[in-house]
């Protein structure tokens, strides 16, 4: 039987939302530090362990705690393998993970995971990841390429269908024009040519800013981030992402239901998810009521 799923990543207060209220969903939490939730998880990855209690038994520190936890979900996958082999093809498994992006950027378990979860594991799940980003990575530069190259590498890490998405677009409606928004969708080298805390004047009004002691310390932070080896380096970034060619973004403003809509309309796509439905005539709800109400 085949089984549909959409692996939700991105960094911490990414807004990792894609609950649709029109939707069947089953709902699977994989964030061992998480407690409070918009829509309570069908699966908790609390029942099986928590953050907390690693951090407390084993004395180690948030990451390595949660590079801990995932390791004890691949070693005890029955836990997954329980809740789900049951569920028919209608449902739409949504997995939360943490917001962590090292676990699915350069750290084997994620992908271990996903290995167990698709095609080639015992759970048959055809299955889409998508990686939240958000929209006020845009007004900074630096900052938007380097989430944008956390994108690309959890793309060839985990060798699923992948979809980018923007989150929080409320965030910034109105400050940011849509005609330059559109920029950033599809990522290239160019941003970097106007950006605009990149020029002159904002270089001088921020040193002015911090201060002549601050501005003279060329260890200081805010001198290495307007260097020129930090822009060599986004430029870098900027020109591998665009020699890539792989990463663009949709928009997402969880707030309204067809903007969530829209994103999973591109997940049932990336999963094939209508292909698998079973068609259904147009009397067929009739039929159904009137049967239901010759049985009362």
């Amino acid at each position: 039987m085949s089984k549909f799923g959409v692996l939700v990543m991105g960094p911490a207060g990414a807004g990792k939302h894609l609950r649709n209220n029109k939707r069947s969903c089953y709902y699977v939490n994989l964030d061992p530090a998480a407690d409070k939730f918009d829509y309570q998880p069908d699966l908790d990855i609390a029942d099986l362990i928590t953050l907390e209690d690693v951090m407390e038994e084993m004395g180690l520190g948030p990451n390595g705690g949660l590079i801990y936890c995932f390791e004890f979900l691949l070693e005890n996958l029955d836990f997954l393998t329980e809740a789900i082999d049951p569920l028919t093809e209608e449902y739409l498994i949504i997995i939360d993970m943490p917001g962590q992006i090292e676990l699915y950027t350069h750290i084997p378990v994620v992908p271990a995971l996903v290995r167990h979860l698709t095609r080639t594991g015992s759970l048959n799940v055809s299955l889409c990841a998508t990686y939240l980003l958000e929209s006020t990575f845009v007004v900074d530069r630096a900052k938007y390429f380097a989430g944008t190259l956390s994108a690309m590498s959890a793309m060839i890490m985990l060798e699923v269908p992948h979809v980018n998405v923007l989150s929080k677009m409320d965030l910034i409606k109105g400050s940011v024009p849509r005609k330059q928004l559109k920029r950033f969708l599809d990522p290239d080298t160019s941003l970097l040519d106007d950006d605009p805390t990149d020029s002159d004047a904002a270089i001088a009004s921020a040193a002015q800013t911090r201060g002549v002691a601050a501005a003279a310390d060329p260890l200081a932070s805010e001198s290495l981030m307007a260097g020129g080896s930090f822009k060599r380096l986004n430029r870098a970034v900027a020109q591998l992402i665009d020699d890539f060619s792989m990463v663009s973004f949709l928009q997402l403003d969880a707030q309204d239901e067809d903007s969530v809509g829209a994103i999973l309309s591109y997940v049932d796509e990336a999963i094939q998810f209508h292909e698998a439905q079973e068609p259904r005539e147009p009397n067929d709800e009739l039929e159904n009521a009137w049967e239901d109400a010759d049985m009362s």
